[in-house]
């Protein structure tokens, strides 16, 4: 009886329910590739998870599941709006610029959005950059924006837009240079703004000779793809940070065969 039922439902499937279910799953193909390399992956992965769950135990009659679930994609709902709003603010933003944009820009739909698909980005310089910095004991922290341009990280500094150089960056971070505190972001073979705020990571398992330098560098990393590199100026080593992982006391040339691999 039961399965005749559900032969019976689904020749009833009309034209429409097809159209509704394909331009659902366009809508979250094209989110899933929109938030790709953020932190928000996690959240859009989690999201869909609790709502197919929620389906499967409305559909099995399973009332109490059903009820606790229900509440709370409900409250998650108005939860993730305060706790991402500049994130959805830009989103917003995004998808009410159409002005025509060139050059490798993502789609969005209907709508064109500024994220480069391709890191350019010579790292020689800024691997000498970090060697000379050590040997003197700079302080340096260094963020390479990939899939996420870290734009709500830039608006936080002082905008630069320069070209990646050696001479820039040990300028940028000269302990007497109003702009050493803080990080440098790199967006493509650019430099877009020093002196920016990073969040800080509380993760209990960074070691303790870690400064604030080494936790904002793990702090990034945990929300977005980017790549941090840090310049430690009481030890006069160098770090770097993918994923929230910090991994220290690497050589120059190591770090250009870690930058290599990365960017590619």
């Amino acid at each position: 009886m039961t399965s005749s039922l559900l032969i019976a439902g689904l020749f009833n499937l009309r034209v429409v329910d097809i159209i509704d279910i394909v331009l659902f799953a366009i809508l979250l193909y094209e989110i899933y590739h929109l938030v790709k390399g953020t932190a928000a992956i996690r959240i859009f992965i989690g999201i869909i998870a609790v709502y197919l769950i929620w389906k499967v135990v409305k559909a099995l009659q399973m009332h109490l599941l059903t009820e606790i679930l229900g509440q709370f994609i409900s409250v998650g709902v108005i939860a993730l709006v305060v706790v991402f709003q500049p994130e959805i603010r830009q989103f917003l933003l995004l998808l009410g610029d159409t002005r025509i944009i060139k050059d490798q820009r993502r789609r969005f739909l209907f709508w064109k959005l500024s994220v480069n698909d391709q890191v350019n980005l010579n790292v020689d310089k800024i691997v000498k950059a970090c060697q000379k910095m050590a040997e003197t004991r700079t302080g340096a922290l260094i963020v390479i924006a990939r899939q996420h341009e870290l734009n709500p990280y830039v608006t936080t500094g002082q905008n630069i837009d320069a070209k990646v150089s050696e001479v820039m960056l040990e300028t940028i971070f000269f302990k007497n240079s109003p702009l050493h505190d803080g990080a440098v972001i790199i967006v493509g073979d650019n430099i877009r703004a020093a002196r920016c705020i990073l969040p800080i990571s509380n993760k209990p398992d960074i070691p303790s000779f870690y400064g604030l330098r080494h936790r904002a560098a793990a702090g990034i990393t945990e929300k977005s793809d980017s790549i941090a590199i840090i310049v430690s100026e009481q030890r006069g080593k160098i770090s770097y940070s993918v994923d929230g992982r910090l991994t220290g006391g690497i050589s120059p040339a190591e770090l250009s065969t870690i930058l290599e691999n990365l960017l590619k």
